[in-house]
C-alpha cells in the first residue's frame, strides 16, 4: 500500500465515523443527535448495535493505517513522530468503545484513552511548527480548541439539553485534525517528489 493510501485514510475514517452516526440514527429512527450521545447508537440490543460497530471498526482500521502513513512521512521528512503517535489513543478508544457497548463497563474504561489525542495538536504546535507543515499552528489551535468544547459534555450546567451536541464538538474536532493533517502531509510527501 502507497504512502498517498495510508494518508487518504485519515480523511475516509472522517467520513466513515459521520457516515455511521447517521446511518445508525436513521436504522433507530427516534435518535436525536443533539440530545443523545453517540454510545446510544450502539447500546447492546438497539436496532442500529451492529451497524454501529461495524462503522466504528473500520474508523479503527482506517486510523490506523492513518497513523502508519503520518509515520511513514515523519521518518522520511525528519519530523517527531509523537503527534502522530497519540492519535493512537483515539484508535484504541473507539475500538474498546465499539466492542464494549453500552451499558457494559468496559465501554466507559476503554473509551477514557480518546482524551489523550489532544496531545497530538498541542505536540504537533510545538514539534511541527518550524518544520515547513503547512499552517500547523492555525490549525492545529482551531482543532484543539473543537475538541476542548466536547468536554461541555462533562458540565451538565452548560446546554444541559444537549448532551449530543457537546459531545459531537469533541468528534467535529478530531475529523478536522485527521482530514487537515490528510491533506498537509500529502503536500509534505509530494514536496521534494517528481
Amino acid at each position: 500500500m502507497k504512502t498517498k493510501a495510508f494518508l487518504f485514510s485519515g480523511i475516509l475514517s472522517s467520513l466513515i465515523f459521520w457516515l455511521t452516526l447517521f446511518v445508525s440514527s436513521h436504522i433507530q429512527g427516534d435518535y436525536d443527535h443533539a440530545s443523545d450521545l453517540v454510545s446510544y447508537l450502539g447500546t447492546i440490543g438497539t436496532s442500529s448495535e451492529y451497524v454501529f460497530m461495524t462503522g466504528m471498526l473500520l474508523c479503527v482500521a482506517l486510523s490506523i493505517l492513518f497513523v502508519i502513513g503520518l509515520y511513514k512521512v515523519c521518518k522520511t521528512k525528519g519530523l517527531n513522530i509523537l503527534p502522530a503517535i497519540f492519535i493512537l489513543a483515539y484508535s484504541f478508544s473507539l475500538a474498546g468503545a465499539a466492542l464494549f457497548p453500552l451499558p457494559l463497563r468496559l465501554h466507559g474504561i476503554l473509551g477514557t484513552p480518546s482524551i489523550l489525542i489532544l496531545l497530538s495538536p498541542i505536540l504537533a504546535f510545538f514539534l511541527w511548527a518550524n518544520k515547513n507543515v503547512y499552517s500547523i499552528k492555525l490549525f492545529s489551535v482551531i482543532s484543539l480548541l473543537i475538541m476542548c468544547l466536547g468536554f461541555l459534555a462533562f458540565m451538565p450546567d452548560v446546554m444541559s439539553d444537549y448532551p449530543g451536541l457537546k459531545q459531537r464538538f469533541f468528534h467535529l474536532g478530531w475529523s478536522m485534525w485527521f482530514v487537515y493533517l490528510s491533506f498537509a502531509f500529502l503536500k509534505i510527501k509530494n514536496r521534494h517528489e517528481v
